[in-house]
C-alpha cells in the first residue's frame, strides 16, 4: 500500500471518530437525560405530539416518570406529568418548565398505575399500564 493510500485512510478514520464524537456531545436525548433523572429500568415511552413521557420501574415496586419536550427551548412552557397508583390519588407536577416536568415517584406495589403528560397543547394518558 503506498503513501497515499495510508493517508486517505487515517484521514477517513479520523473523520469518522469526529463526527460520530460530535453527534453524541451536540445530540444526547431525552431519553438519556430521563436516564439521570428516575432510578431503575425503562419499562415505557408514551410519545405525543409536543414531548414523550418516560416511564421507569425500580425494585421494591416504585415508578418514576418525567416528561420531556419534543424539542429543547430556554422558553419555559405548560408541562406537566402525573403517576397515580390504583386506588390511589394521582401525583403531579404541573406548572411552567423550560426543560422538563417531574420527576414524579409513587410506591405502586404491584398496582397498576395511570401516566399523564403534557407539553402546551399536547398531551398523553396511558390508561392502567404495568399491572
Amino acid at each position: 500500500m503506498d503513501t497515499g493510500a495510508i493517508r486517505r485512510r487515517i484521514a477517513l478514520g479520523m473523520a469518522v471518530l469526529t463526527a460520530s464524537g460530535l453527534l453524541a456531545l451536540a445530540a444526547p436525548g431525552s431519553a438519556q437525560a430521563a436516564d439521570s433523572y428516575c432510578p431503575g429500568r425503562k419499562v415505557k415511552e408514551l410519545p405525543f405530539s409536543t414531548g414523550t413521557v418516560y416511564v421507569y420501574k425500580s425494585d421494591g415496586g416504585y415508578v418514576c416518570a418525567v416528561t420531556f419536550p419534543k424539542h429543547s427551548s430556554s422558553a419555559k412552557r405548560s408541562m406537566s406529568v402525573s403517576v397515580q397508583a390504583r386506588g390511589n390519588r394521582p401525583v403531579v407536577d404541573k406548572g411552567k418548565y423550560s426543560h422538563h416536568a417531574g420527576p414524579i415517584t409513587v410506591h405502586a406495589g404491584h398496582r397498576c398505575v395511570r401516566i399523564k403528560g403534557s407539553v402546551g397543547s399536547g398531551k398523553v394518558s396511558s390508561g392502567w399500564i404495568l399491572c
